[in-house]
This record gives C-alpha cells, sequence and structure tokens, in this order.
C-alpha cells in the first residue's frame, strides 16, 4: 500500500486524469498501454507519468507497458471509487441546476444526492430527479453527508460554510469567489471560473502549445 504521505500533490491531482483515461481506454477495449501514449494523450511527460506510477509501486513492465484493466482495478481502489460519495449541493441557481442536471453521470460513485435553496419558487421541486429542501431544513435533511458543493451568493457563503461544518461536512468544492475560512479538518477547493478563464487566456498568450 502507498504511503499518501509521501506522494506529492501533483501527483495526487493527476490520478483522476489518469482514472479518466484508463477507463476510457477500458471501453474502448484496449489490453495495454505505454507511458508514452498516456504522455500524448495527457500531455504529461513520460519521465512524470513513470515518477507517478513509482509512488505505488511497480505497476508495468518494461517494454510490455502498463495493463489496462490492472491499472484501472489500482486507481479505482486508490481513488477510493468502489465506494460511493454522497454529495449536498447548497444553491440553485444556474450553475447549480446545472451540476443537479449533470449530477456526474459519467461517475455513478460521485452523486449529489439532496440540494437546497431559499428561494420558495425551487423548494420543493425536483431537479434532475434530486430533491430540493429550503436551506432553513439543512441540518434536518443533509443526513450522514460529508462532501458539499457550495453555489451561493457570496455573502451567504461563509454563514453556509459554518453550517456545512457543524453539520459533518468535511470537503468543500466552492464555487462562489469568497474565500471561505474553516477549521484545520475540512477541506476546501476553490473554483473561481473567472479566474481560470483568466489564467487559460494567459497561458495561451504567454506560453503557446507547439504544434505536434
Amino acid at each position: 500500500m502507498a504511503n499518501y504521505n509521501k506522494i506529492p500533490q501533483a501527483t495526487a491531482k493527476r490520478l483522476p486524469l489518469y482514472y479518466r483515461f484508463l477507463n476510457n481506454l477500458h471501453i474502448q477495449g484496449k489490453d495495454r498501454v505505454s507511458s508514452k501514449e498516456l504522455s500524448s494523450a495527457m500531455k504529461v511527460d513520460s519521465a512524470t507519468i513513470r515518477r507517478d506510477f513509482s509512488y505505488f509501486g511497480a505497476l508495468g513492465k518494461k517494454g510490455y507497458g502498463y495493463n489496462v484493466d490492472y491499472l484501472l482495478g489500482f486507481f479505482r481502489k486508490t481513488l477510493d471509487q468502489d465506494e460511493n460519495t454522497p454529495v449536498v449541493l447548497i444553491g440553485v441557481g444556474n450553475l447549480g441546476t446545472a451540476f443537479l442536471n449533470y449530477n456526474f453521470t459519467k461517475n455513478n460513485n460521485t452523486k449529489i444526492e439532496v440540494a437546497f435553496d431559499a428561494d420558495p419558487s425551487k423548494v420543493g421541486k425536483e431537479i434532475g430527479s434530486i430533491q430540493v429542501y429550503h436551506v432553513d431544513e439543512l441540518e434536518e435533511q443533509i443526513g450522514d453527508i460529508h462532501v458539499a458543493i457550495l453555489t451561493v451568493p457570496v455573502a451567504e457563503a461563509q454563514p453556509m460554510a459554518d453550517r456545512l461544518v457543524q453539520s459533518g461536512v468535511k470537503g468543500i468544492l466552492n464555487f462562489t469567489p469568497a474565500r471561505i475560512t474553516v477549521p484545520n479538518d475540512v477541506r476546501v477547493h476553490h473554483i473561481d471560473l473567472a479566474v481560470e478563464l483568466q489564467s487559460l487566456v494567459y497561458f495561451m498568450k504567454h506560453y503557446p502549445l507547439e504544434e505536434e
């Protein structure tokens, strides 16, 4: 078993990407893949891939490449894809509604189970087959869910994060521009779409990719 304290965060962030690509290869019926093929498809150099995989022991054979089914099974366990992860959504605006309709359909192990909003026109409805409750019912209806997606107005982000933490949530995917404060045992990933878009445009201008 890998020692996760010794795995760099950059490697950990690539694991879901490896998993998704390997799953696609599996669907296509491919039996094996080389680090060079992985490198070309994922735009990650071969040495980085081999180093990433080395943290998990001997996953491949020299000259043979990697067994797709074995790798897929390994990363499924590593990423806990054999376990279902229920998610709560807070804020059923345009972005929240899109999440409910999409609901991670390509990943059956991660699914929004319940949603909350303060808008009376949305409360009591089902969107994407998910029931929308009034946010006042959060503590009553959240159940044993430890992961939350936050798509609320900026002013509501911190108060809502506080309530989520009090309800036992340990991970928050924050789509608001607010930088929320949480206890040390709660992880927050901030996703600011405007910043990500600006970053993309900047890299396009100043770090052009070489044509293959």
